[in-house]
């Protein structure tokens, strides 16, 4: 077996990127002169097809050793042996503390996320200035939901990081996985950052995602409020069967509001909507035609499209609510109260159910 052949076989190098190696060793030892640098040029040409192959630098290291200690006199490949050895203990006292560090940081990444997403301030600013956040600046959290829930050592985490960190800067996006979501948090002023985040959630995920956006916070406490925000836009969206997959905390804050005094809504909902309980079909055709001509803002082609039925079939049915529940659409004061406790409706899971 020839030398590169050995070498090869014992470091796991290719042959093929130990060829300039050889003629260099050989010629010093004959001249006693170091490498040219049409030389070294080749080597450095045969470096850069080893990193492109995935070769570490210590096994190419270890391979040129171990080269050099086979084509040199006794007494010189003892003083070569023990070089490749101590060679080898460095590089392997350094790849331990480079893996431990690294493993140390993902580890204070993980612990500071968990942190600023649950409030827990303890030293939080101070800690923030490490992963590039201010918070003396207002934050805004964006959060992606796919059906299966999404875990931290997922790829499309880093993936995604990377694209961000590449447009914008490793010190003003922060990208990780939190309870099941994709969690991004950016600076307010940062208006394109949510956009480019949501493109890339398009790209990764599959149809059935939703990306939730919260509204811009000062401080760590935002942070947290502008997370809450962006995961109840998702699940508004949920319950509410909304269409669009990106839904603003901004544009959803009537909501919340609703649901503040509970007692309010339903006592609004049973009386505008239960007179529909008892028509034929039951309520559900009727509250779907509110919301799909409130959807199209009046118009009730538009809304008979959505709803792949006829605009008579709207009209008829916009009729027999006016004549059950006393309020039209038509009428403005009217459309507000008939459209907010539709709204209602959907939030209390109205109407319910057959029970079994």
């Amino acid at each position: 077996m020839d030398v590169l052949a050995h070498v090869s076989e014992a470091t796991g190098v290719p042959s093929d990127l130990l060829e300039g190696c050889l003629p260099v060793l050989v010629a010093a030892g004959a001249t006693g002169r170091l490498p040219g640098r049409d030389a070294v040029e080749a080597l450095r040409a045969l470096g850069t097809a080893a990193a492109e192959r995935g070769v570490p630098m210590r096994s190419l290291a270890d391979a040129c050793l171990l080269t050099s200690e086979l084509t040199a006199r006794p007494a010189e490949a003892l003083v070569l042996g023990a070089v490749r050895r101590a060679l080898g203990a460095y590089f392997e006292g350094y790849e331990e503390a480079q893996s431990r560090a690294l493993r140390q940081e993902e580890q204070a990444r993980r612990e500071f996320i968990d942190d600023l997403l649950q409030g827990r301030a303890d030293r939080l600013a101070e800690r923030a200035e490490h992963f590039g956040l201010r918070f003396a600046e207002a934050y805004v959290v964006a959060v992606a939901k796919d059906a299966e829930p999404i875990a931290e050592g997922d790829p499309i985490v880093r993936r995604i990081e990377q694209a961000l960190i590449a447009r914008f800067g490793s010190h003003n996006i922060l990208v990780a996985a939190r309870d099941g979501l994709l969690v991004c948090v950016a600076p307010g002023t940062l208006a394109a950052a949510t956009g480019e985040f949501t493109h890339h959630v398009r790209g990764s995920l599959a149809g059935e995602w939703r990306v939730g956006i919260g509204r811009p916070h000062r401080g760590p406490g935002g942070v947290v409020t502008s997370f809450r925000e962006a995961g109840d836009a998702i699940g508004l969206g949920e319950r509410l069967g909304l269409r669009p997959q990106v839904l603003k905390a901004s544009d959803l804050l009537v909501f919340p509001v609703l649901l503040r005094d509970r007692d309010a809504i339903e006592d609004l909902v049973s009386t505008v909507l239960d007179p529909l309980v008892n028509a034929r079909g039951g309520a559900g055709p009727l509250l779907e035609t509110l919301e799909a001509v409130f959807a199209a803002q009046g118009n009730q082609t538009a809304a008979a499209r959505r709803l792949g039925i006829s605009t008579r079939a709207v009209t008829y049915r916009l009729e027999r609510v006016r004549r059950l529940t006393g309020f039209s659409p038509d009428d403005p004061t009217q459309r507000f109260t008939l459209e907010t406790a539709v709204l209602g409706a959907r939030l209390l899971g109205w109407p319910p159910g057959p029970t079994s």
